[in-house]
């Protein structure tokens, strides 16, 4: 459906998904993801999709972002871009893409929603998606309020389901690859990992800093809202987690948790200057790889892995 060598899908990644980051996914057979809400304005994105269509000829998506914000994308101009562009796939995330599906039939686009609950993923089959990405408990971002582990959320979404699933939430390498294959999806969506990797636009200190944590070295901020973040452990999110349990409300976080603090983190190398978004898997990285050995290592793993129970289901 997609057109890509390997099962594998890049995250939509505010700030870091970039052309760089996007054709090298691309370019290494999995599919690259822009971030349009890193290019709100409409000449900014068509000139970063035509950026990465100058690194790459390999198919490559741009995500969209439907969640709450101070100033709301133009949504209806991103589509009317990635029409005039032939983008092939377009991630959205957040509330239902339901309005916007017209336009994106009408152009052709694929349309991969992520989703949270199972009750979300149903519905967007019933709108039209072609595919889900069901985000477990161990995602970075946003993952939801159910508090639903992978490894029960995605077997469940599959059950339910006639449309492709993609797993995200978790995965980082072979294992996870084999492990999502196994309970049923048919490839993984992988951010933290390629958020550590060399063509990443971060600062390389954060990248040393992040293969030097545990599983244990993430938080949840601002749950009180309704709108839980997954970050990184740090002396920001405690400070916004002690608001929230005193009551403080969107206006008093805001200038803690504002998406310009975390640009400033990723440029500066200043770790305590802001939120950081990033999975659990984060405690499984260990070095800072470029994304064809990311994507070489995951496949090439998870055939060992597979050869290895091929021969246990021979004995």
């Amino acid at each position: 459906m997609l057109q890509i060598k390997h099962p594998i899908i890049q995250g939509g990644m505010l700030w870091l998904s970039r052309a760089e980051l996007t054709a090298a996914v691309s370019n290494a057979g999995g599919l690259g993801i822009l971030s349009s809400a890193t290019f709100p304005e409409k000449e900014d994105l068509k000139n970063e999709i035509k950026r990465t269509k100058g690194m790459t000829n390999k198919p490559f998506g741009v995500n969209i972002p439907l969640l709450p914000a101070i100033k709301p994308l133009d949504i209806e101009g991103i589509i009317e871009v990635l029409e005039e562009e032939k983008v092939p796939v377009v991630e959205t995330a957040g509330r239902s893409p339901e309005q916007y599906m017209p336009m994106f039939k009408q152009s052709k686009i694929k349309v991969m929603h992520k989703v949270t609950s199972v009750r979300f993923a149903q519905k967007a089959e019933h709108i039209g998606c072609d595919l889900v990405v069901i985000d477990g408990f161990e995602c970075a971002g946003h993952p939801g309020e159910d508090d639903i582990s992978s490894l029960v959320l995605l077997p469940a979404a599959v059950d339910a389901l006639s449309i492709p699933v993609i797993a995200a939430g978790g995965f980082v390498d072979g294992r996870g690859l084999v492990a999502a294959l196994a309970l049923g999806a048919e490839g993984v969506l992988m951010g933290t990992r390629f958020m550590v990797s060399q063509e990443a636009p971060m600062h390389t200190l954060v990248k040393e800093h992040l293969t030097g944590l545990s599983e244990r070295d993430t938080m949840f901020v601002l749950r009180s809202l309704r709108n839980t973040a997954r970050v990184i452990k740090n002396s920001v999110a405690v400070r916004v987690a002690d608001m929230e349990a005193r009551g403080a409300g969107i206006e008093e976080l805001l200038p803690l948790v504002s998406g310009k603090k975390e640009l400033e983190l990723m440029e500066t190398g200043n770790m305590e200057s802001g939120l950081l978004h990033c999975g659990l898997a984060v405690g499984l990285i260990r070095d800072v790889p470029s994304v064809q050995e990311i994507i070489e290592q995951t496949i090439s793993g998870a055939s060992r892995i597979i050869g290895r129970l091929h021969d246990l289901a021979g004995q």
